[in-house]
């Protein structure tokens, strides 16, 4: 079991997982973000990423569309590890077009979920697994969301267990950087490389 995830506010009673679970004891990061994502937030990530990755940090996202599905394929693409933390049973693809990259993760990264098999997406597990990306994680970085996003929440919850949260500062009029700007705003850390994350995470 996770520890850090231990020590968190209404924790899952227990994780059914896929993959390799010694990632759990390394560095992990969440990164999460817009499930429409733009090609400044898929930008972003190729920046901060490859720095990141070298200093054996681990991805932790949602397997969404959009951000977290970058954030697993340019972690794999880079040669690194990542963890997805899924709102279905181990054994369902959400959305579908992940199926094959869920099946990659489970094969050779981390695969979790407090939900059994044959569980299928629905709309309430989402936030509720927002609690585990932030839950397992030194921190949270969130790349481009809106207001009222599910990014926004799991970053909160981040911030109500006393961990760092990191936000990429965006264009003030596009809506899909009104989420980030304002946890910058409310005392998020802004980066603008990725020695600005590590330099919270490796003291």
């Amino acid at each position: 079991y996770p520890e850090y995830l231990k020590h968190t506010y209404n924790p899952p009673a227990l994780l059914f997982y896929q993959g390799d679970l010694n990632l759990l004891n390394r560095n992990l990061l969440a990164v999460v973000g817009s499930r429409q994502n733009s090609v400044y937030g898929t930008k972003v990530l190729s920046l901060l990423l490859p720095d990141l990755i070298r200093q054996n940090f681990v991805t932790v996202s949602g397997l969404a569309k959009g951000i977290d599905q970058e954030v697993h394929k340019q972690t794999i693409a880079l040669g690194g590890q990542t963890i997805g933390i899924i709102g279905t049973g181990l054994d369902q693809y959400y959305p579908f077009e992940n199926e094959k990259l869920q099946k990659e993760m489970g094969r050779n990264h981390l695969l979790l979920s407090e939900y059994p098999l044959g569980t299928k997406p629905l709309k309430q597990h989402f936030p509720m697994r927002n609690r585990i990306i932030a839950g397992v994680s030194l921190g949270t970085l969130v790349i481009e969301a809106k207001y009222r996003s599910g990014s926004l929440i799991t970053a909160n919850l981040a911030l109500q267990e006393g961990r760092e949260v990191f936000a990429i500062p965006g264009d003030i009029t596009k809506p899909y950087y009104e989420g980030t700007n304002d946890l910058i705003l409310n005392g998020a850390k802004c980066v603008l490389n990725a020695n600005h994350i590590l330099e919270e995470l490796m003291n």
